[in-house]
């Protein structure tokens, strides 16, 4: 049978290996030097190994304590680790998301209260990305990207179509009666070079050169067209707000399909409350759109 061990026995070899110092381990645990050093010795009586060298000026670790510093260090983080989400009395489980800059901005802010109102536990951390993102390497739980819903290693669940139409700014759309007109105007682009030559095809004119600025952010793009620098090719539903205010028109209904935004999340990866959560409520959230 194994020997019982003394909680607070582990704790004071943890820190006393850490300092190489009773003393200095004392002081950590708000305890007298006596005890630090009591507490040790019964730890080796009990496990009957030595785990420190009494040297003439301070301590030496044994192969034994060299083998268990590390196993404890790494046991009293996780459990400190797990306690501190409990402070204000409640458990509190991280979330971190990545998220494509024009889906956070023109979709999800405006509704994320309604997701922290419902699910108190969790703290989320947005990280924004231009839809290149690898979430194992960015410590990603979750990532909303824009596309075909195709990632090798990922599961991707399907949040929202997202057509593209013309968008800019009224004095502009003033002075387009019809689609070929664009071609006396600035045609903003992304970095899918696919999307204007897309669209003059569903509209129904022979396509054209396409030389306007390239963006690789619909948002900022869109911004730009806001300011009247062009006219650009984007998601409407991602700038709902910019069309009621009438800072943007849309003078077209002729619309493309580019891809749509959909929810991934690492096949390897075990789900955890906070990623339930925040699955459920964001299928749900996107489901009322449809």
């Amino acid at each position: 049978m194994r020997p019982y061990l003394p909680l607070k026995a582990l704790r004071a070899f943890e820190s006393a290996a850490r300092h190489l110092s009773f003393t200095r381990a004392a002081q950590e645990l708000n305890v007298t030097q006596a005890a630090v050093s009591q507490q040790v010795r019964q730890l080796e009586e009990r496990l009957g190994a030595p785990l420190f060298k009494r040297l003439p000026r301070g301590l030496g670790m044994t192969d034994e304590g060299m083998a268990l510093r590390p196993v404890l260090t790494d046991a009293f983080d996780r459990i400190e680790a797990v306690l501190r989400q409990f402070e204000g009395g409640h458990f509190h489980e991280v979330l971190t998301v990545g998220v494509v800059g024009t889906f956070a901005v023109g979709w999800l802010m405006p509704r994320m209260k309604a997701f922290q109102d419902a699910h108190r536990f969790v703290e989320l951390r947005l990280l924004t990305h231009n839809n290149v993102v690898d979430l194992a390497a960015e410590g990603l739980d979750l990532a909303i990207r824009f596309g075909d819903g195709t990632w090798p290693g990922l599961v991707a669940s399907h949040l929202l179509e997202a057509p593209l139409s013309v968008l800019c700014a009224p004095e502009i759309a003033e002075r387009l009666q019809g689609p070929e007109d664009l071609a006396d105007e600035t045609l903003l682009r992304s970095y899918r070079a696919d999307d204007w030559p897309n669209w003059f095809a569903a509209a129904g004119i022979p396509p054209r050169p396409v030389r306007g600025p390239v963006f690789d952010s619909s948002r900022l793009m869109v911004e730009a067209a806001v300011q009247g620098n062009g006219i650009a090719l984007a998601p409407p539903v991602m700038f709902e707000q910019e069309l009621r205010t009438g800072r943007l028109v849309r003078p077209f209904a002729i619309e493309v399909k580019a891809g749509s935004y959909w929810l991934v999340w690492q096949k390897s990866k075990a789900e955890t409350p906070a990623m339930r959560a925040f699955g459920e409520w964001i299928l749900a959230a996107a489901g009322e759109n449809t």
